[in-house]
């Protein structure tokens, strides 16, 4: 995976991601609930990320950020409008453009225009700050992403559990994807959002694009239960893999990363985790599939 520091991207990072909270927020009221808010997550595309197709007001559409073409596209059935990705734009005008070709298709939405999860609290319907983009840093910005996406699908594909394959979490502007232990742990606190996302034990594999304190992208794995105490680091790979038991994660920085140490990162984690957490029934998990290895690019006679 390639190297893209915070710092080498912040301004155009920050608004890919009060867009990516735009479309979030369309999905959370219209996308049929799911455990741990699956149904809300934006699926990575070829040239960006979407909502993926939904349904309201009586058509189906579905709103894509495409970095490849600086472009945001809303199509609903029978319409399709372009809205540019420039720089100087504000949040504002990204969602009044956003809302209109809706609307004017027929498409009614509401939702709560305030940021969520973010450090700063901005109003995506009435700020009118000028945001940057520059294309260039948010194409590798999305490769990274589909890197990061890539390593979790090569990890939690095969495995014989349940699981939710790798997305962008747009309150938080990550690319996760978890395992979930089919017990009931309800959150033991009365917040809206941690109580839908952490009710059953699960190990969370992220990716994290780093922030002004940290301007490294780092792989991190959260285990719920949050496990606030010393766990053997030295059980991790590759060497520069840690635990940190004050953030109850499992951490490996993208500069310390060469090939397979990702995969390793990944399994030495879970092995730990799952350990600590008392889960039953793991080595399941990690049979293999009975199914023919995909070498061929075209069909072939033995082909099913």
């Amino acid at each position: 995976m390639h190297m893209l520091r915070h710092s080498e991207w912040a301004d155009t990072k920050l608004t890919l991601h009060l867009v990516s909270q735009i479309l979030g927020k369309i999905k959370l009221g219209l996308a049929l609930q799911q455990p741990q808010w699956a149904h809300v997550t934006l699926p990575l595309t070829v040239s960006g990320f979407s909502t993926g197709p939904l349904y309201g007001g009586g058509r189906w559409f579905e709103i894509e950020v495409d970095v490849l073409t600086s472009e945001i596209t809303v199509q609903v059935e029978g319409s399709r409008a372009v809205i540019l990705l420039a720089d100087g734009t504000s949040i504002k005008s990204y969602y009044d453009a956003i809302v209109w070709a809706l609307e004017s298709s027929g498409v009614t939405v509401r939702i709560n225009p305030k940021s969520q999860e973010m450090a700063e609290t901005r109003w995506l319907d009435r700020n009118e700050t000028p945001l940057a983009y520059d294309a260039d840093a948010a194409q590798k910005g999305l490769q990274l992403f589909r890197d990061a996406a890539r390593e979790q699908a090569m990890f939690l594909a095969p495995l014989r559990c349940r699981k939710v394959m790798p997305a962008l979490f747009w309150g938080t502007f990550d690319v996760s994807s978890l395992i979930v232990y089919n017990a009931h742990e309800p959150f033991p606190k009365d917040l809206v959002i941690e109580q839908a996302a952490f009710d059953e034990p699960m190990i969370e594999f992220g990716f994290w694009l780093g922030d002004a304190s940290v301007d490294v992208p780092t792989f991190f794995i959260l285990p719920y239960p949050f496990q606030y105490t010393e766990l053997p680091s030295e059980r991790l790979q590759p060497a520069d893999a840690y635990y940190d038991a004050a953030m109850s994660e499992c951490f490996l920085s993208l500069e310390h990363t060469a090939d397979g140490d990702v995969q390793a990162f990944f399994r030495t984690s879970f092995d730990l985790l799952s350990e600590r957490l008392g889960w039953e029934g793991c080595d399941h998990y990690f049979l293999p599939l009975k199914m023919p290895a995909q070498s061929q690019q075209e069909p072939t006679d033995e082909s099913p």
